[in-house]
């Protein structure tokens, strides 16, 4: 009797780095899917640092071992930025760009034979490709991709030339996705993008992203949460003050785009802040909310940077109570100005890093700390773990409903979490 006939796998996305690619993802599966392929492994990857590069080569190798008849396409801000070097891969089978991964008909068999590298010039595009997902994976949060590209040339960023400049989705189009994914039980939407606090410079009437977030809002009434991704200091303006005072919708934790807390490395970044400015942005937010949370993105051994200028940004973090750290150790990104400058040496550019990385497990532990006692209401991500409005994960004493928001007592905080007790007998 001759062996059972097994379907092919399924069609993958294996994602690097940032939400924004997240949520490509799933635009990308779900054109997969609707496109038929099978045993097909998408790379999503990032170019932000040289190790997010070096993940995604280890993983496609790592693939293609596990299943040598699988077909692996690479598409991403690095495949963007070089398609040729992820195409000499022996692994690899199409490179495809960042605008090309979210035409629908890219992902068939006859899009595919299209050609083994298809990247086109990301320069040259001016809309946001207007795709829409059906849900999340199951999931009780989302992304919701409002903005792509940027304008800013920051002297350690590569990604500009992996997006292209800054454009916007139209307001409607945020406001249907928004609505079909509560439709599919989504309870949480964070906003992501490459520069999402530039939002709607290039639209019609030029709509700001607080006057983005109050339409989406009233035009999903069933969405609980709306938690905007990382944002620039330089662009907090008073539309987005006045939504953070007036809408308890609005998740009370901002993710701040700082890179550095040294006013002359900041400078030589060509951030358009200083540090001034960030802890007015902050001393602002906090007056109108006093229980807002605060993270920071934030790169370890820029070139240049001695003991004593890493020593001022230690002392920002602790000024500002930031609570949520994302540390980069910098990596040198062929192609920008930062890469030509005077670097720092590994070895201490990684114990900066680990030190930086080390205050903000103490911060964050003492927000955790401070949190014992409080009733809270987190969105539910599955039975027993949820994520506070303050971006906390929190574990609960008995099952609730993925995507409900019980009301839930905090009893404790260890391993980087909170525990807690359901109040609401209904969750």
């Amino acid at each position: 009797m001759s062996a059972p006939t097994l379907p092919a796998p399924a069609a993958e996305v294996v994602t690097f780095g940032c939400r924004l690619n997240a949520y490509e993802a799933e635009a990308i599966r779900e054109h997969m899917t609707a496109g038929g392929l099978e045993d097909v492994i998408v790379f999503n990857t990032c170019a932000v640092t040289a190790e997010a590069e070096r993940q995604a080569r280890q993983a496609i190798r790592r693939a293609k071992r596990e299943r040598p008849d699988t077909r692996i396409v690479v598409t991403g801000c690095a495949a963007q930025i070089a398609p040729e070097a992820w195409a000499a891969m022996p692994e690899v089978a199409h490179v495809i760009g960042n605008l090309e991964k979210l035409e629908p008909a890219r992902w068939t068999e006859a899009g595919l034979d299209e050609g083994r590298i298809v990247v086109g010039d990301v320069m040259r595009a001016r809309e946001t490709a207007e795709h829409l997902i059906s849900g999340f994976g199951g999931k009780a949060r989302a992304f919701v991709e409002i903005q792509q590209g940027c304008d800013h040339r920051c002297t350690f960023c590569i990604i500009p030339f992996g997006r292209g400049v800054s454009r916007s989705a139209p307001v409607g189009v945020i406001a249907r996705q928004a609505q079909a994914l509560v439709v599919a039980g989504v309870a949480e939407i964070a906003f992501t993008g490459v520069d999402i606090t530039s939002y709607g410079a290039d639209l019609p009437g030029k709509p700001t992203l607080g006057q983005l977030a109050r339409r989406v809002l009233a035009a999903a009434p069933g969405l609980k949460r709306l938690r905007l991704s990382s944002i620039d200091p330089a662009e907090v303006d008073d539309d987005l003050l006045r939504l953070i005072a007036e809408e308890p919708r609005l998740a009370g934790h901002l993710h701040l785009s700082l890179q550095a807390g040294s006013d002359l490395i900041l400078k030589r970044m060509k951030r358009r802040h200083l540090t001034a400015d960030a802890r007015r942005v902050v001393a602002r937010v906090r007056a109108l909310r006093p229980d807002m949370t605060f993270g920071a993105d934030l790169i370890a051994g820029f070139p240049t940077e001695t003991e004593a200028l890493f020593q001022e940004t230690l002392a920002h973090v602790e000024d500002l109570n930031l609570t949520w750290l994302h540390v980069f150790p910098y990596s040198p990104r062929p192609g920008t100005p930062a890469a030509r400058m005077p670097q720092v040496d590994g070895a201490a550019v990684k114990d900066r890093a680990r030190r930086l990385r080390a205050l903000g497990a103490v911060q964050a532990d003492a927000y955790l700390a401070g949190q014992i006692g409080r009733v809270l209401t987190p969105v539910m991500e599955t039975a027993r773990r949820g994520r506070t409005d303050g971006f906390a994960e929190i574990d609960v004493d008995r099952n609730s409903t993925v995507a409900a928001m019980p009301a839930v007592r905090v009893t404790g905080a260890g391993d980087g979490r909170l525990t807690g007790v359901v109040l609401d007998a209904a969750a």
